[in-house]
């Protein structure tokens, strides 16, 4: 993205100035994702219920327990955030290690089994009279499936808002996209199947992650290197990546709309497991960006690896999850409404984080000045 391009160009003492004193924005769309969420979750309710027969037959175009049009919609959403992956920075992993081992302990050790533990805690116990034994199980599974997938594009936005060192974001990316294709789907198998009760098929988590991690990052992959030895990285970053920014976005909006349309008669009575479900999510965002955060400082990283570190341990790839638990339990069930909230949640939550962080910058060692 632009913002972000043009920050990596920055050098010297007076540009780094001009940055402070100017203060960093999302777009107007992403800032207030959130409100244009709650927007499709009611619109989506509306349909339901105005047209079920409609809402039905597209529910029904599914192939492997895959829907069409929501797979469709979700390969639109992820396609873009892989172009912006640069696989040659994992050549660059030395440059910080310990910040880089930091998130990747809470990334793949702690975040997923502590969503596990929060869950069952949550869902199968303490909230268990009010939505029942077969909804803890979807629930539970639903968010250890939005656990289990580590943050990549929106972490560029978070970084960005931070002051945080893009380089390390994109290693940081890198290396867990790579992980992502080898542990993803054992660790949704191994959590959901001991956690939740529920069987999940292995041949369906695989083929989520073909359709929805193997088949777009190939494909982003491939597209990076051509544009940009055709083109140039300035026009694919500044032009390319901005238009299709906006596509994805709108791709998530609509694939609310379905969701919730297919949820309809569930969601008019459940208003309220919505803010249960949300409660576990938020200690889970909290905690590992405070543990990451905590360790940062610990070892004395430097804020620039620090603060990315912390949102990357925190955020989550939430358009992997959907379309993982819309695979494995269906567009209707409570495990996709359990992966929405993740997105509901995910905006505010998020800013708050990078307004913790740009307040306590003055935590950690000052980065080396130049000679």
């Amino acid at each position: 993205m632009t913002t972000l391009a043009s920050s990596k160009d920055r050098k010297g003492s007076a540009p780094k100035a001009a940055t402070a004193a100017t203060p960093k924005q999302m777009s107007l769309f992403d800032r207030y994702l959130t409100v244009w969420v709650v927007l499709c979750m009611g619109i989506g309710v509306f349909l339901g219920k105005l047209l079920p027969e409609p809402v039905a037959a597209i529910r029904s175009l599914e192939v492997s327990h895959i829907n069409l049009p929501i797979a469709g919609l979700i390969w639109l959403m992820i396609y873009p955030m892989m172009l912006k992956v640069d696989f040659g920075s994992v050549m660059d992993v030395g440059r910080n290690p310990r910040g880089l081992w930091i998130t990747l302990f809470v990334n793949w050790l702690v975040k997923p089994f502590g969503m596990a533990f929060l869950g069952w805690l949550f869902f199968k116990h303490l909230f268990l009279p009010w939505i029942g034994p077969e909804l803890a199980d979807q629930y539970t599974a639903g968010v250890i499936i939005l656990a289990a997938a580590p943050c990549t594009a929106m972490v560029f936005v978070w970084s960005y808002l931070t002051d945080g060192d893009p380089a390390y974001t994109l290693v940081q990316v890198a290396v867990n996209d790579l992980i992502m294709l080898g542990l993803f789907a054992p660790i949704v198998k191994f959590l959901v199947s001991g956690t939740s009760g529920l069987e999940v098929p292995f041949d369906v988590l695989l083929w989520s992650v073909i359709v929805f991690i193997v088949i777009p990052l190939t494909a982003g992959v491939l597209t990076r290197h051509g544009l940009l030895k055709a083109k140039g990285r300035a026009w694919f970053e500044q032009v390319f990546l901005p238009r299709l920014h906006p596509v994805a976005l709108s791709a998530l909006l609509l694939t609310l709309v379905l969701i919730f349309a297919f949820q309809a008669d569930n969601i008019t009575d459940r208003w309220l497991h919505v803010g249960l479900i949300a409660i576990p999510i938020l200690i889970q965002v909290y905690f590992n960006s405070s543990l990451v955060y905590g360790l940062m400082r610990l070892f004395r990283v430097n804020y620039a690896v620090a603060a990315p570190g912390a949102l990357i341990g925190a955020s989550n790839f939430f358009e992997l999850a959907v379309a993982t638990a819309i695979a494995l339990f269906g567009p209707e069930s409570g495990a996709a409404l359990a992966t929405v909230v993740g997105v509901l949640v995910e905006v505010p939550v998020m800013l708050s984080v990078c307004a913790v962080c740009n307040r306590t910058r003055s935590w950690f060692p000052a980065p080396a000045k130049a000679g």
